[in-house]
């Protein structure tokens, strides 16, 4: 016994602080005590020991004990769960629905959405990719929102918003009496991410030399300063700007340009009045001596002067286009005519 309790006893020093040791040794002295006949009860001594063996065990004091062979776990099994996906839109679309209602506006391409077997791209070992996860089809602009039961709606929206067409304006004749200038400018449509081009940039201002109303200074003046850009076959005058980045900024040039040549056509400095008949670009009837060679024959042979106009115009003819067998032919017979001779 004696030994025994020198075992337990030796336990104070290695786990002192512990409050569980103290408990046990204050239990073993009351009970050391108490019982008078321990000598002789080994039995009841040995069974003390092994219960303060265990109060001071690793476990009970809180240290952690070292697990040779783990106990087996329970381990719940969490059952999948399964996700009913719900079929395309496409499946449950209705033939004679209204596909305004369906793409009303211009988006990306869906494919949930398009009941079309739509396919884009290149595939080396088969077809074309369909419509599901392709990105060729949603990085291009489509015009799905632009059919033409779509564009009729539209119209038909807008309609209120609408004028009549002016009855004055029946005719081209009408439209370019009041409308001289015309406007021409393009729109571009390509396969890619972005929908502007350059060239969109480019305005074209058109109006024909006779809706002007110069004189004869102001229009030779103007088509000086235009240059190549009248055509005398169409009597057109086109102004060309692209300078600018922007279509806006090209129109408001353009109607700059016409401005600009209109007052600097009117204006007359005074070094062009210096400008003599030999100077002119252009044979004037009127201005050169012929003119007065005709008046002055009439007057000498006291007859009435006729009409000059045909004359006047087969001289102008002759000397501003040069030298030819029909020029020639018609100023011959404007000739024989102002002298009332007969034509042969």
């Amino acid at each position: 016994m004696a030994s025994s309790v020198q075992w337990v006893l030796r336990l104070k020093p290695e786990v002192q602080f512990l409050d569980a040791i103290k408990v046990a040794q204050n239990k073993f002295v009351r009970y050391y005590t108490e019982q008078q006949h321990v000598e002789e009860d080994e039995e009841e001594l040995d069974k003390f020991i092994l219960e303060m063996l265990i109060m001071i065990s690793p476990s009970h004091l809180g240290f952690r004990v070292l697990d040779i062979w783990p106990p087996k776990r329970a381990e719940s099994k969490k059952k999948e769960q399964v996700v009913k996906m719900a079929p395309p839109r496409t499946q449950k679309m209705n033939p004679s629905q209204d596909w305004a209602n369906i793409w009303p506006a211009q988006r990306t391409f869906h494919p949930a959405v398009v009941p079309l077997p739509v396919r884009q791209g290149r595939n080396k070992h088969g077809p074309p990719p369909d419509k599901y996860a392709n990105a060729e089809l949603m990085k291009i602009p489509n015009f799905l929102h632009l059919t033409p039961p779509a564009i009729k709606k539209h119209c038909e929206a807008l309609k209120q918003f609408c004028t009549p067409w002016p009855s004055e304006l029946e005719t081209e004749e009408d439209m370019e009496k009041h409308f001289p200038f015309e406007i021409v400018a393009s729109d571009y449509c390509h396969s890619s991410p972005s929908i502007r081009d350059p060239l969109s940039r480019i305005i074209s201002l058109k109006v024909k030399l006779k809706n002007l109303e110069l004189d004869e200074h102001a229009k030779d003046k103007f088509l000086r300063l235009v240059g190549d850009r009248y055509d005398p076959k169409t009597d057109y005058v086109t102004i060309t700007t692209d300078s600018c980045p922007l279509k806006k900024q090209n129109y408001d040039y353009a109607h700059y340009l016409i401005t600009a040549l209109l007052f600097e056509s009117w204006k007359c400095e005074d070094w062009e009045k210096q400008k003599s008949n030999e100077d002119m670009e252009k044979y004037i009837f009127s201005e050169r001596q012929i003119s007065e060679n005709v008046k002055q024959f009439f007057e000498y042979n006291n007859k009435e002067m006729p009409d000059t106009t045909e004359f006047a115009a087969a001289t102008e003819n002759w000397y501003d286009n040069g030298d030819s067998s029909k020029n020639i032919e018609d100023y011959k017979k404007a000739t024989l005519k102002l002298l009332s001779l007969p034509v042969y």
